[in-house]
């Protein structure tokens, strides 16, 4: 295919394009299917973090999530009272405090994690055949490889 005139070729521009629009719909079909109908998208978004990180302060976790720290304040307020996390001093700095998920938030997030996964792999089993699901699997190590810094 043709180059433009920045060099990039027209393969790139599109692949680029396919690429964020069906990992934007994938990620959407994946909120739907875990239980999340009272939560918002930021709330399950720091949820998720949260039980990634594992321990950590509101500001790393902002950073993190490249939102102001007003923001994932009021996240983990919402979280908070529904009882998702805690916070607790943080051992090396008593001014701050550090957010952990507490024992229904461990399970809200393994739940809503074994979910998507149970709804993605029964998609995969359902929709592709063995020589596409190959193919996803080679893409995917392509993906990655972009993903690098």
């Amino acid at each position: 295919m043709a180059d433009t005139a920045d060099d990039i070729s027209t393969s790139a521009l599109r692949a680029a394009r396919d690429v964020r629009v069906v990992f934007n719909r994938l990620r959407r079909r994946l909120r739907e299917v875990a239980d999340t109908q009272d939560l918002t998208p930021s709330q399950v978004s720091a949820l998720a973090l949260v039980d990634k990180s594992g321990a950590a302060s509101a500001s790393a976790l902002a950073a993190a999530e490249g939102v102001r720290p007003q923001s994932m304040a009021a996240t983990l307020a919402a979280l908070d009272q529904q009882g998702l996390i805690q916070r607790r001093p943080d051992p090396q700095d008593g001014r701050r405090q550090l957010v952990t998920l507490t024992e229904a938030g461990r399970e809200r997030a393994a739940g809503n994690r074994q979910a998507r996964v149970e709804w993605l792999t029964r998609a995969l089993q359902d929709r592709c055949t063995e020589e596409e699901r190959g193919t996803i699997i080679e893409a995917m190590a392509l993906m990655e490889r972009l993903a690098q810094p």
